[in-house]
């Protein structure tokens, strides 16, 4: 049950007082104590509509910054009533919900109190705030205690990739002994064995997930009957899922995109018999990057015949340079599920195999499909050509020896990816809980007031000197997800990436990289190397021959449109064509319909602005 308070993406939003969130588009109205009453019984009608409705249990939220949370803490309670002021009256909101629930629900149903254990806020809670809270908590009749990490206003990654695995759970355990009731730890736990090791450790009494039944409904039951191989794990990249909500777009998951369009996207059996009928097809996929793999796991699912050809000796195109990224390793996971997929699928994998339109054009397929990927789009200026020049592709897959001093042409997410690549020393944070504290400032004693008062980042030297570039003026990596584009862009001012805008490029020769700054000046950055990250162009240079002979030929994927590197688009793409592959018409869209709330959410938008 959950009231986001000022967090509310409207012009009506409340909150204990009348301060605007720094993440917020509208400063809140503040409730009225007869308001603040009202809530409360609104959040046992709810609850005890829920049990009507035939559920067990509710959870109330009351972390992440949201309303409850917003009462509690000086920093959003500037109050002056029995709702305010001193900390047990800053207090009574959560502990009325809770007393208020359980009068409402009766003694034999369950509660949940999300209890924000670690707000990482400057002024946050104290530790001893929080345990007079909890005890208070179980004594209003509270079933089980759940935590609560950072508030989403925090400028600390809490959910996301970069996060260790199980990366918070040394909170919970902190509250171990405090309280007689159960307590859940939640936070980057995706995996079986992450969620074992915790119970194991006697960090909690139970593990609460959410993301990783996006990515694998089936996770329990693979589980169960021990085909964790099989497991499509949560990549914590919050792409699909978390970006999406917060535009009005229905969540789903990069790496399951049936996730909330289980009506839309049937994998329907190829059977030909009633009530199907539909007969299968013989498919060749050209291309085992993200979209590839996505169209011919989900056709092969369907019973299609299905080859896919590569050229490169293993599967996973992009994914292969994204998974060397620190913070990224995840998308390991992403590839031993599609690896397991295939050989389960029946799907003919040929790597290593320069596939050309004589392979295709033979009448063995009856249709193609281009997942071919794309290429760096070159630079266009004298000197592109020069020694000094890189691309992406020969810095994250070929190794190519960077110098000290380097420029980045292009802030999207691959010049992003390239920085933090080029910069990164020793073991990546997101492999340790330690390291990972160390870099964003986090006290693992959580002595301090919201666990970060007074701790300063600390990150290891960067490995080179890093200038990140772009044309435009507007702020660097603007593009990137609404949850995930602020820790890059953090990560990066920890490594003292420079980042300048406002450019345009002249030329590159043995001096370095010469340019005209947003000022009209010009200006020579004396570098060993100059990276391209300046966009991509489609590769799809067999599907003109191949529609010459006639053959039905489908894209996919960045050989449908190269822009930023999507792996979120490819495979969704790849998906939506595996389910009407037997009707579909090249050209087809492969997305799915706007939904009204985005288009609501982008009104509000520009309203706000």
């Amino acid at each position: 049950i959950l009231h986001s308070g000022r967090y509310g993406y409207h012009p009506f939003n409340v909150a204990p007082s009348a301060i605007k969130a720094p993440i917020g588009w509208f400063t809140p109205r503040k409730l009225s104590s007869s308001a603040v009453d009202r809530t409360i019984r609104d959040y046992a009608e709810c609850a005890a509509r829920a049990r009507e409705a035939g559920y067990d249990g509710v959870e109330i939220m009351g972390s992440e910054g949201y309303l409850i949370n917003q009462f509690i803490v000086e920093h959003t309670n500037k109050r002056k009533d029995q709702w305010g002021g001193a900390y047990e009256n800053r207090i009574r909101f959560p502990v009325e919900i809770v007393k208020a629930v359980r009068a409402a629900v009766g003694k034999d149903f369950i509660i949940i109190f999300r209890l924000s254990m670690l707000d990482l806020v400057e002024k946050g809670s104290t530790w001893d705030e929080i345990v007079v809270l909890a005890k208070q908590i179980e004594a209003a009749g509270a079933t089980i205690i759940n935590t609560g990490i950072g508030w989403h206003e925090a400028r600390i990654p809490t959910i996301a990739t970069s996060v260790p695995r199980g990366g918070f759970s040394w909170v919970t355990q902190k509250m171990k002994g405090e309280v007689s009731i159960p307590l859940i730890t939640t936070n980057r736990i995706n995996m079986p064995d992450v969620a074992e090791h915790i119970i194991a450790e006697g960090h909690a009494d139970m593990v609460s997930m959410a993301r990783p039944f996006l990515a694998d409904p089936d996770f329990v039951r693979k589980t169960e009957e021990g085909r964790v191989d099989e497991i499509n794990t949560c990549i914590g990249c919050n792409q699909a899922c978390l970006d999406h909500t917060f535009k009005g777009i229905t969540a789903s998951c990069l790496v399951n995109p049936r996730s909330g369009y289980e009506t839309e996207l049937n994998y329907t059996p190829t059977d030909g018999k009633p009530p199907h009928q539909l007969h299968v097809q013989r498919v060749a996929v050209v291309g085992a990057g993200p979209a590839g793999l996505s169209f011919a796991t989900a056709a092969a699912t369907r019973g299609h015949e299905v080859t896919l050809f590569d050229q490169a000796d293993a599967i996973g195109g992009q994914f292969n340079m994204a998974k060397v990224i620190p913070g990224k390793e995840e998308f390991y996971e992403t590839l031993r599920y599609f690896e397991k997929q295939l050989k389960l699928k029946g799907v003919n994998v040929k790597l290593g195999q320069r596939v050309e339109v004589s392979d295709l054009a033979t009448g063995a397929f009856d249709k193609v499909v281009i997942a071919t990927g794309v290429l760096p789009r070159s630079l266009k200026m004298p000197g592109a050509d020069h020694p000094k020049v890189l691309s992406y592709i020969d810095v994250l897959r070929k190794n190519a020896p960077v110098g000290k001093k380097v420029a980045v042409i292009g802030a999207g997410g691959i010049g992003f990816d390239v920085a933090e690549f080029l910069t990164h020393v020793g073991k990546s944070a997101s492999s340790s809980v330690d390291a990972f504290a160390q870099e964003w400032g986090i006290d693992t004693t959580n002595s301090v007031r919201g666990g970060v008062a007074g701790i300063k980042p600390d990150v290891p030297a960067p490995a080179r000197e890093i200038y990140l570039m772009q044309r435009k003026t507007t702020k660097h990596g603007k593009d990137l997800g609404k949850t995930t584009g602020w820790i890059h862009r953090l990560s990066l001012k920890h490594r003292d990436v420079n980042m300048i805008g406002g450019v345009s490029y002249d030329k590159v020769d043995d001096a370095g990289l010469h340019y005209t700054d947003k000022k009209g000046k010009k200006q020579v950055l004396a570098v060993d190397n100059v990276i391209v990250c300046a966009g991509q162009v489609p590769l799809r240079e067999l599907e003109k021959p191949l529609q010459e002979k006639g053959v039905t030929v489908f894209r996919i994927g960045g050989a449908d449109e190269a822009g930023e590197l999507d792996a979120k688009r490819a495979i969704d793409q790849g998906a939506r064509l595996a389910v009407q592959i037997e009707t579909a018409k090249p050209g087809d869209p492969l997305s799915a319909a706007p939904t009204l709330s985005a288009q609501v959410f982008e009104f509000l938008g520009k309203f706000q602005k």
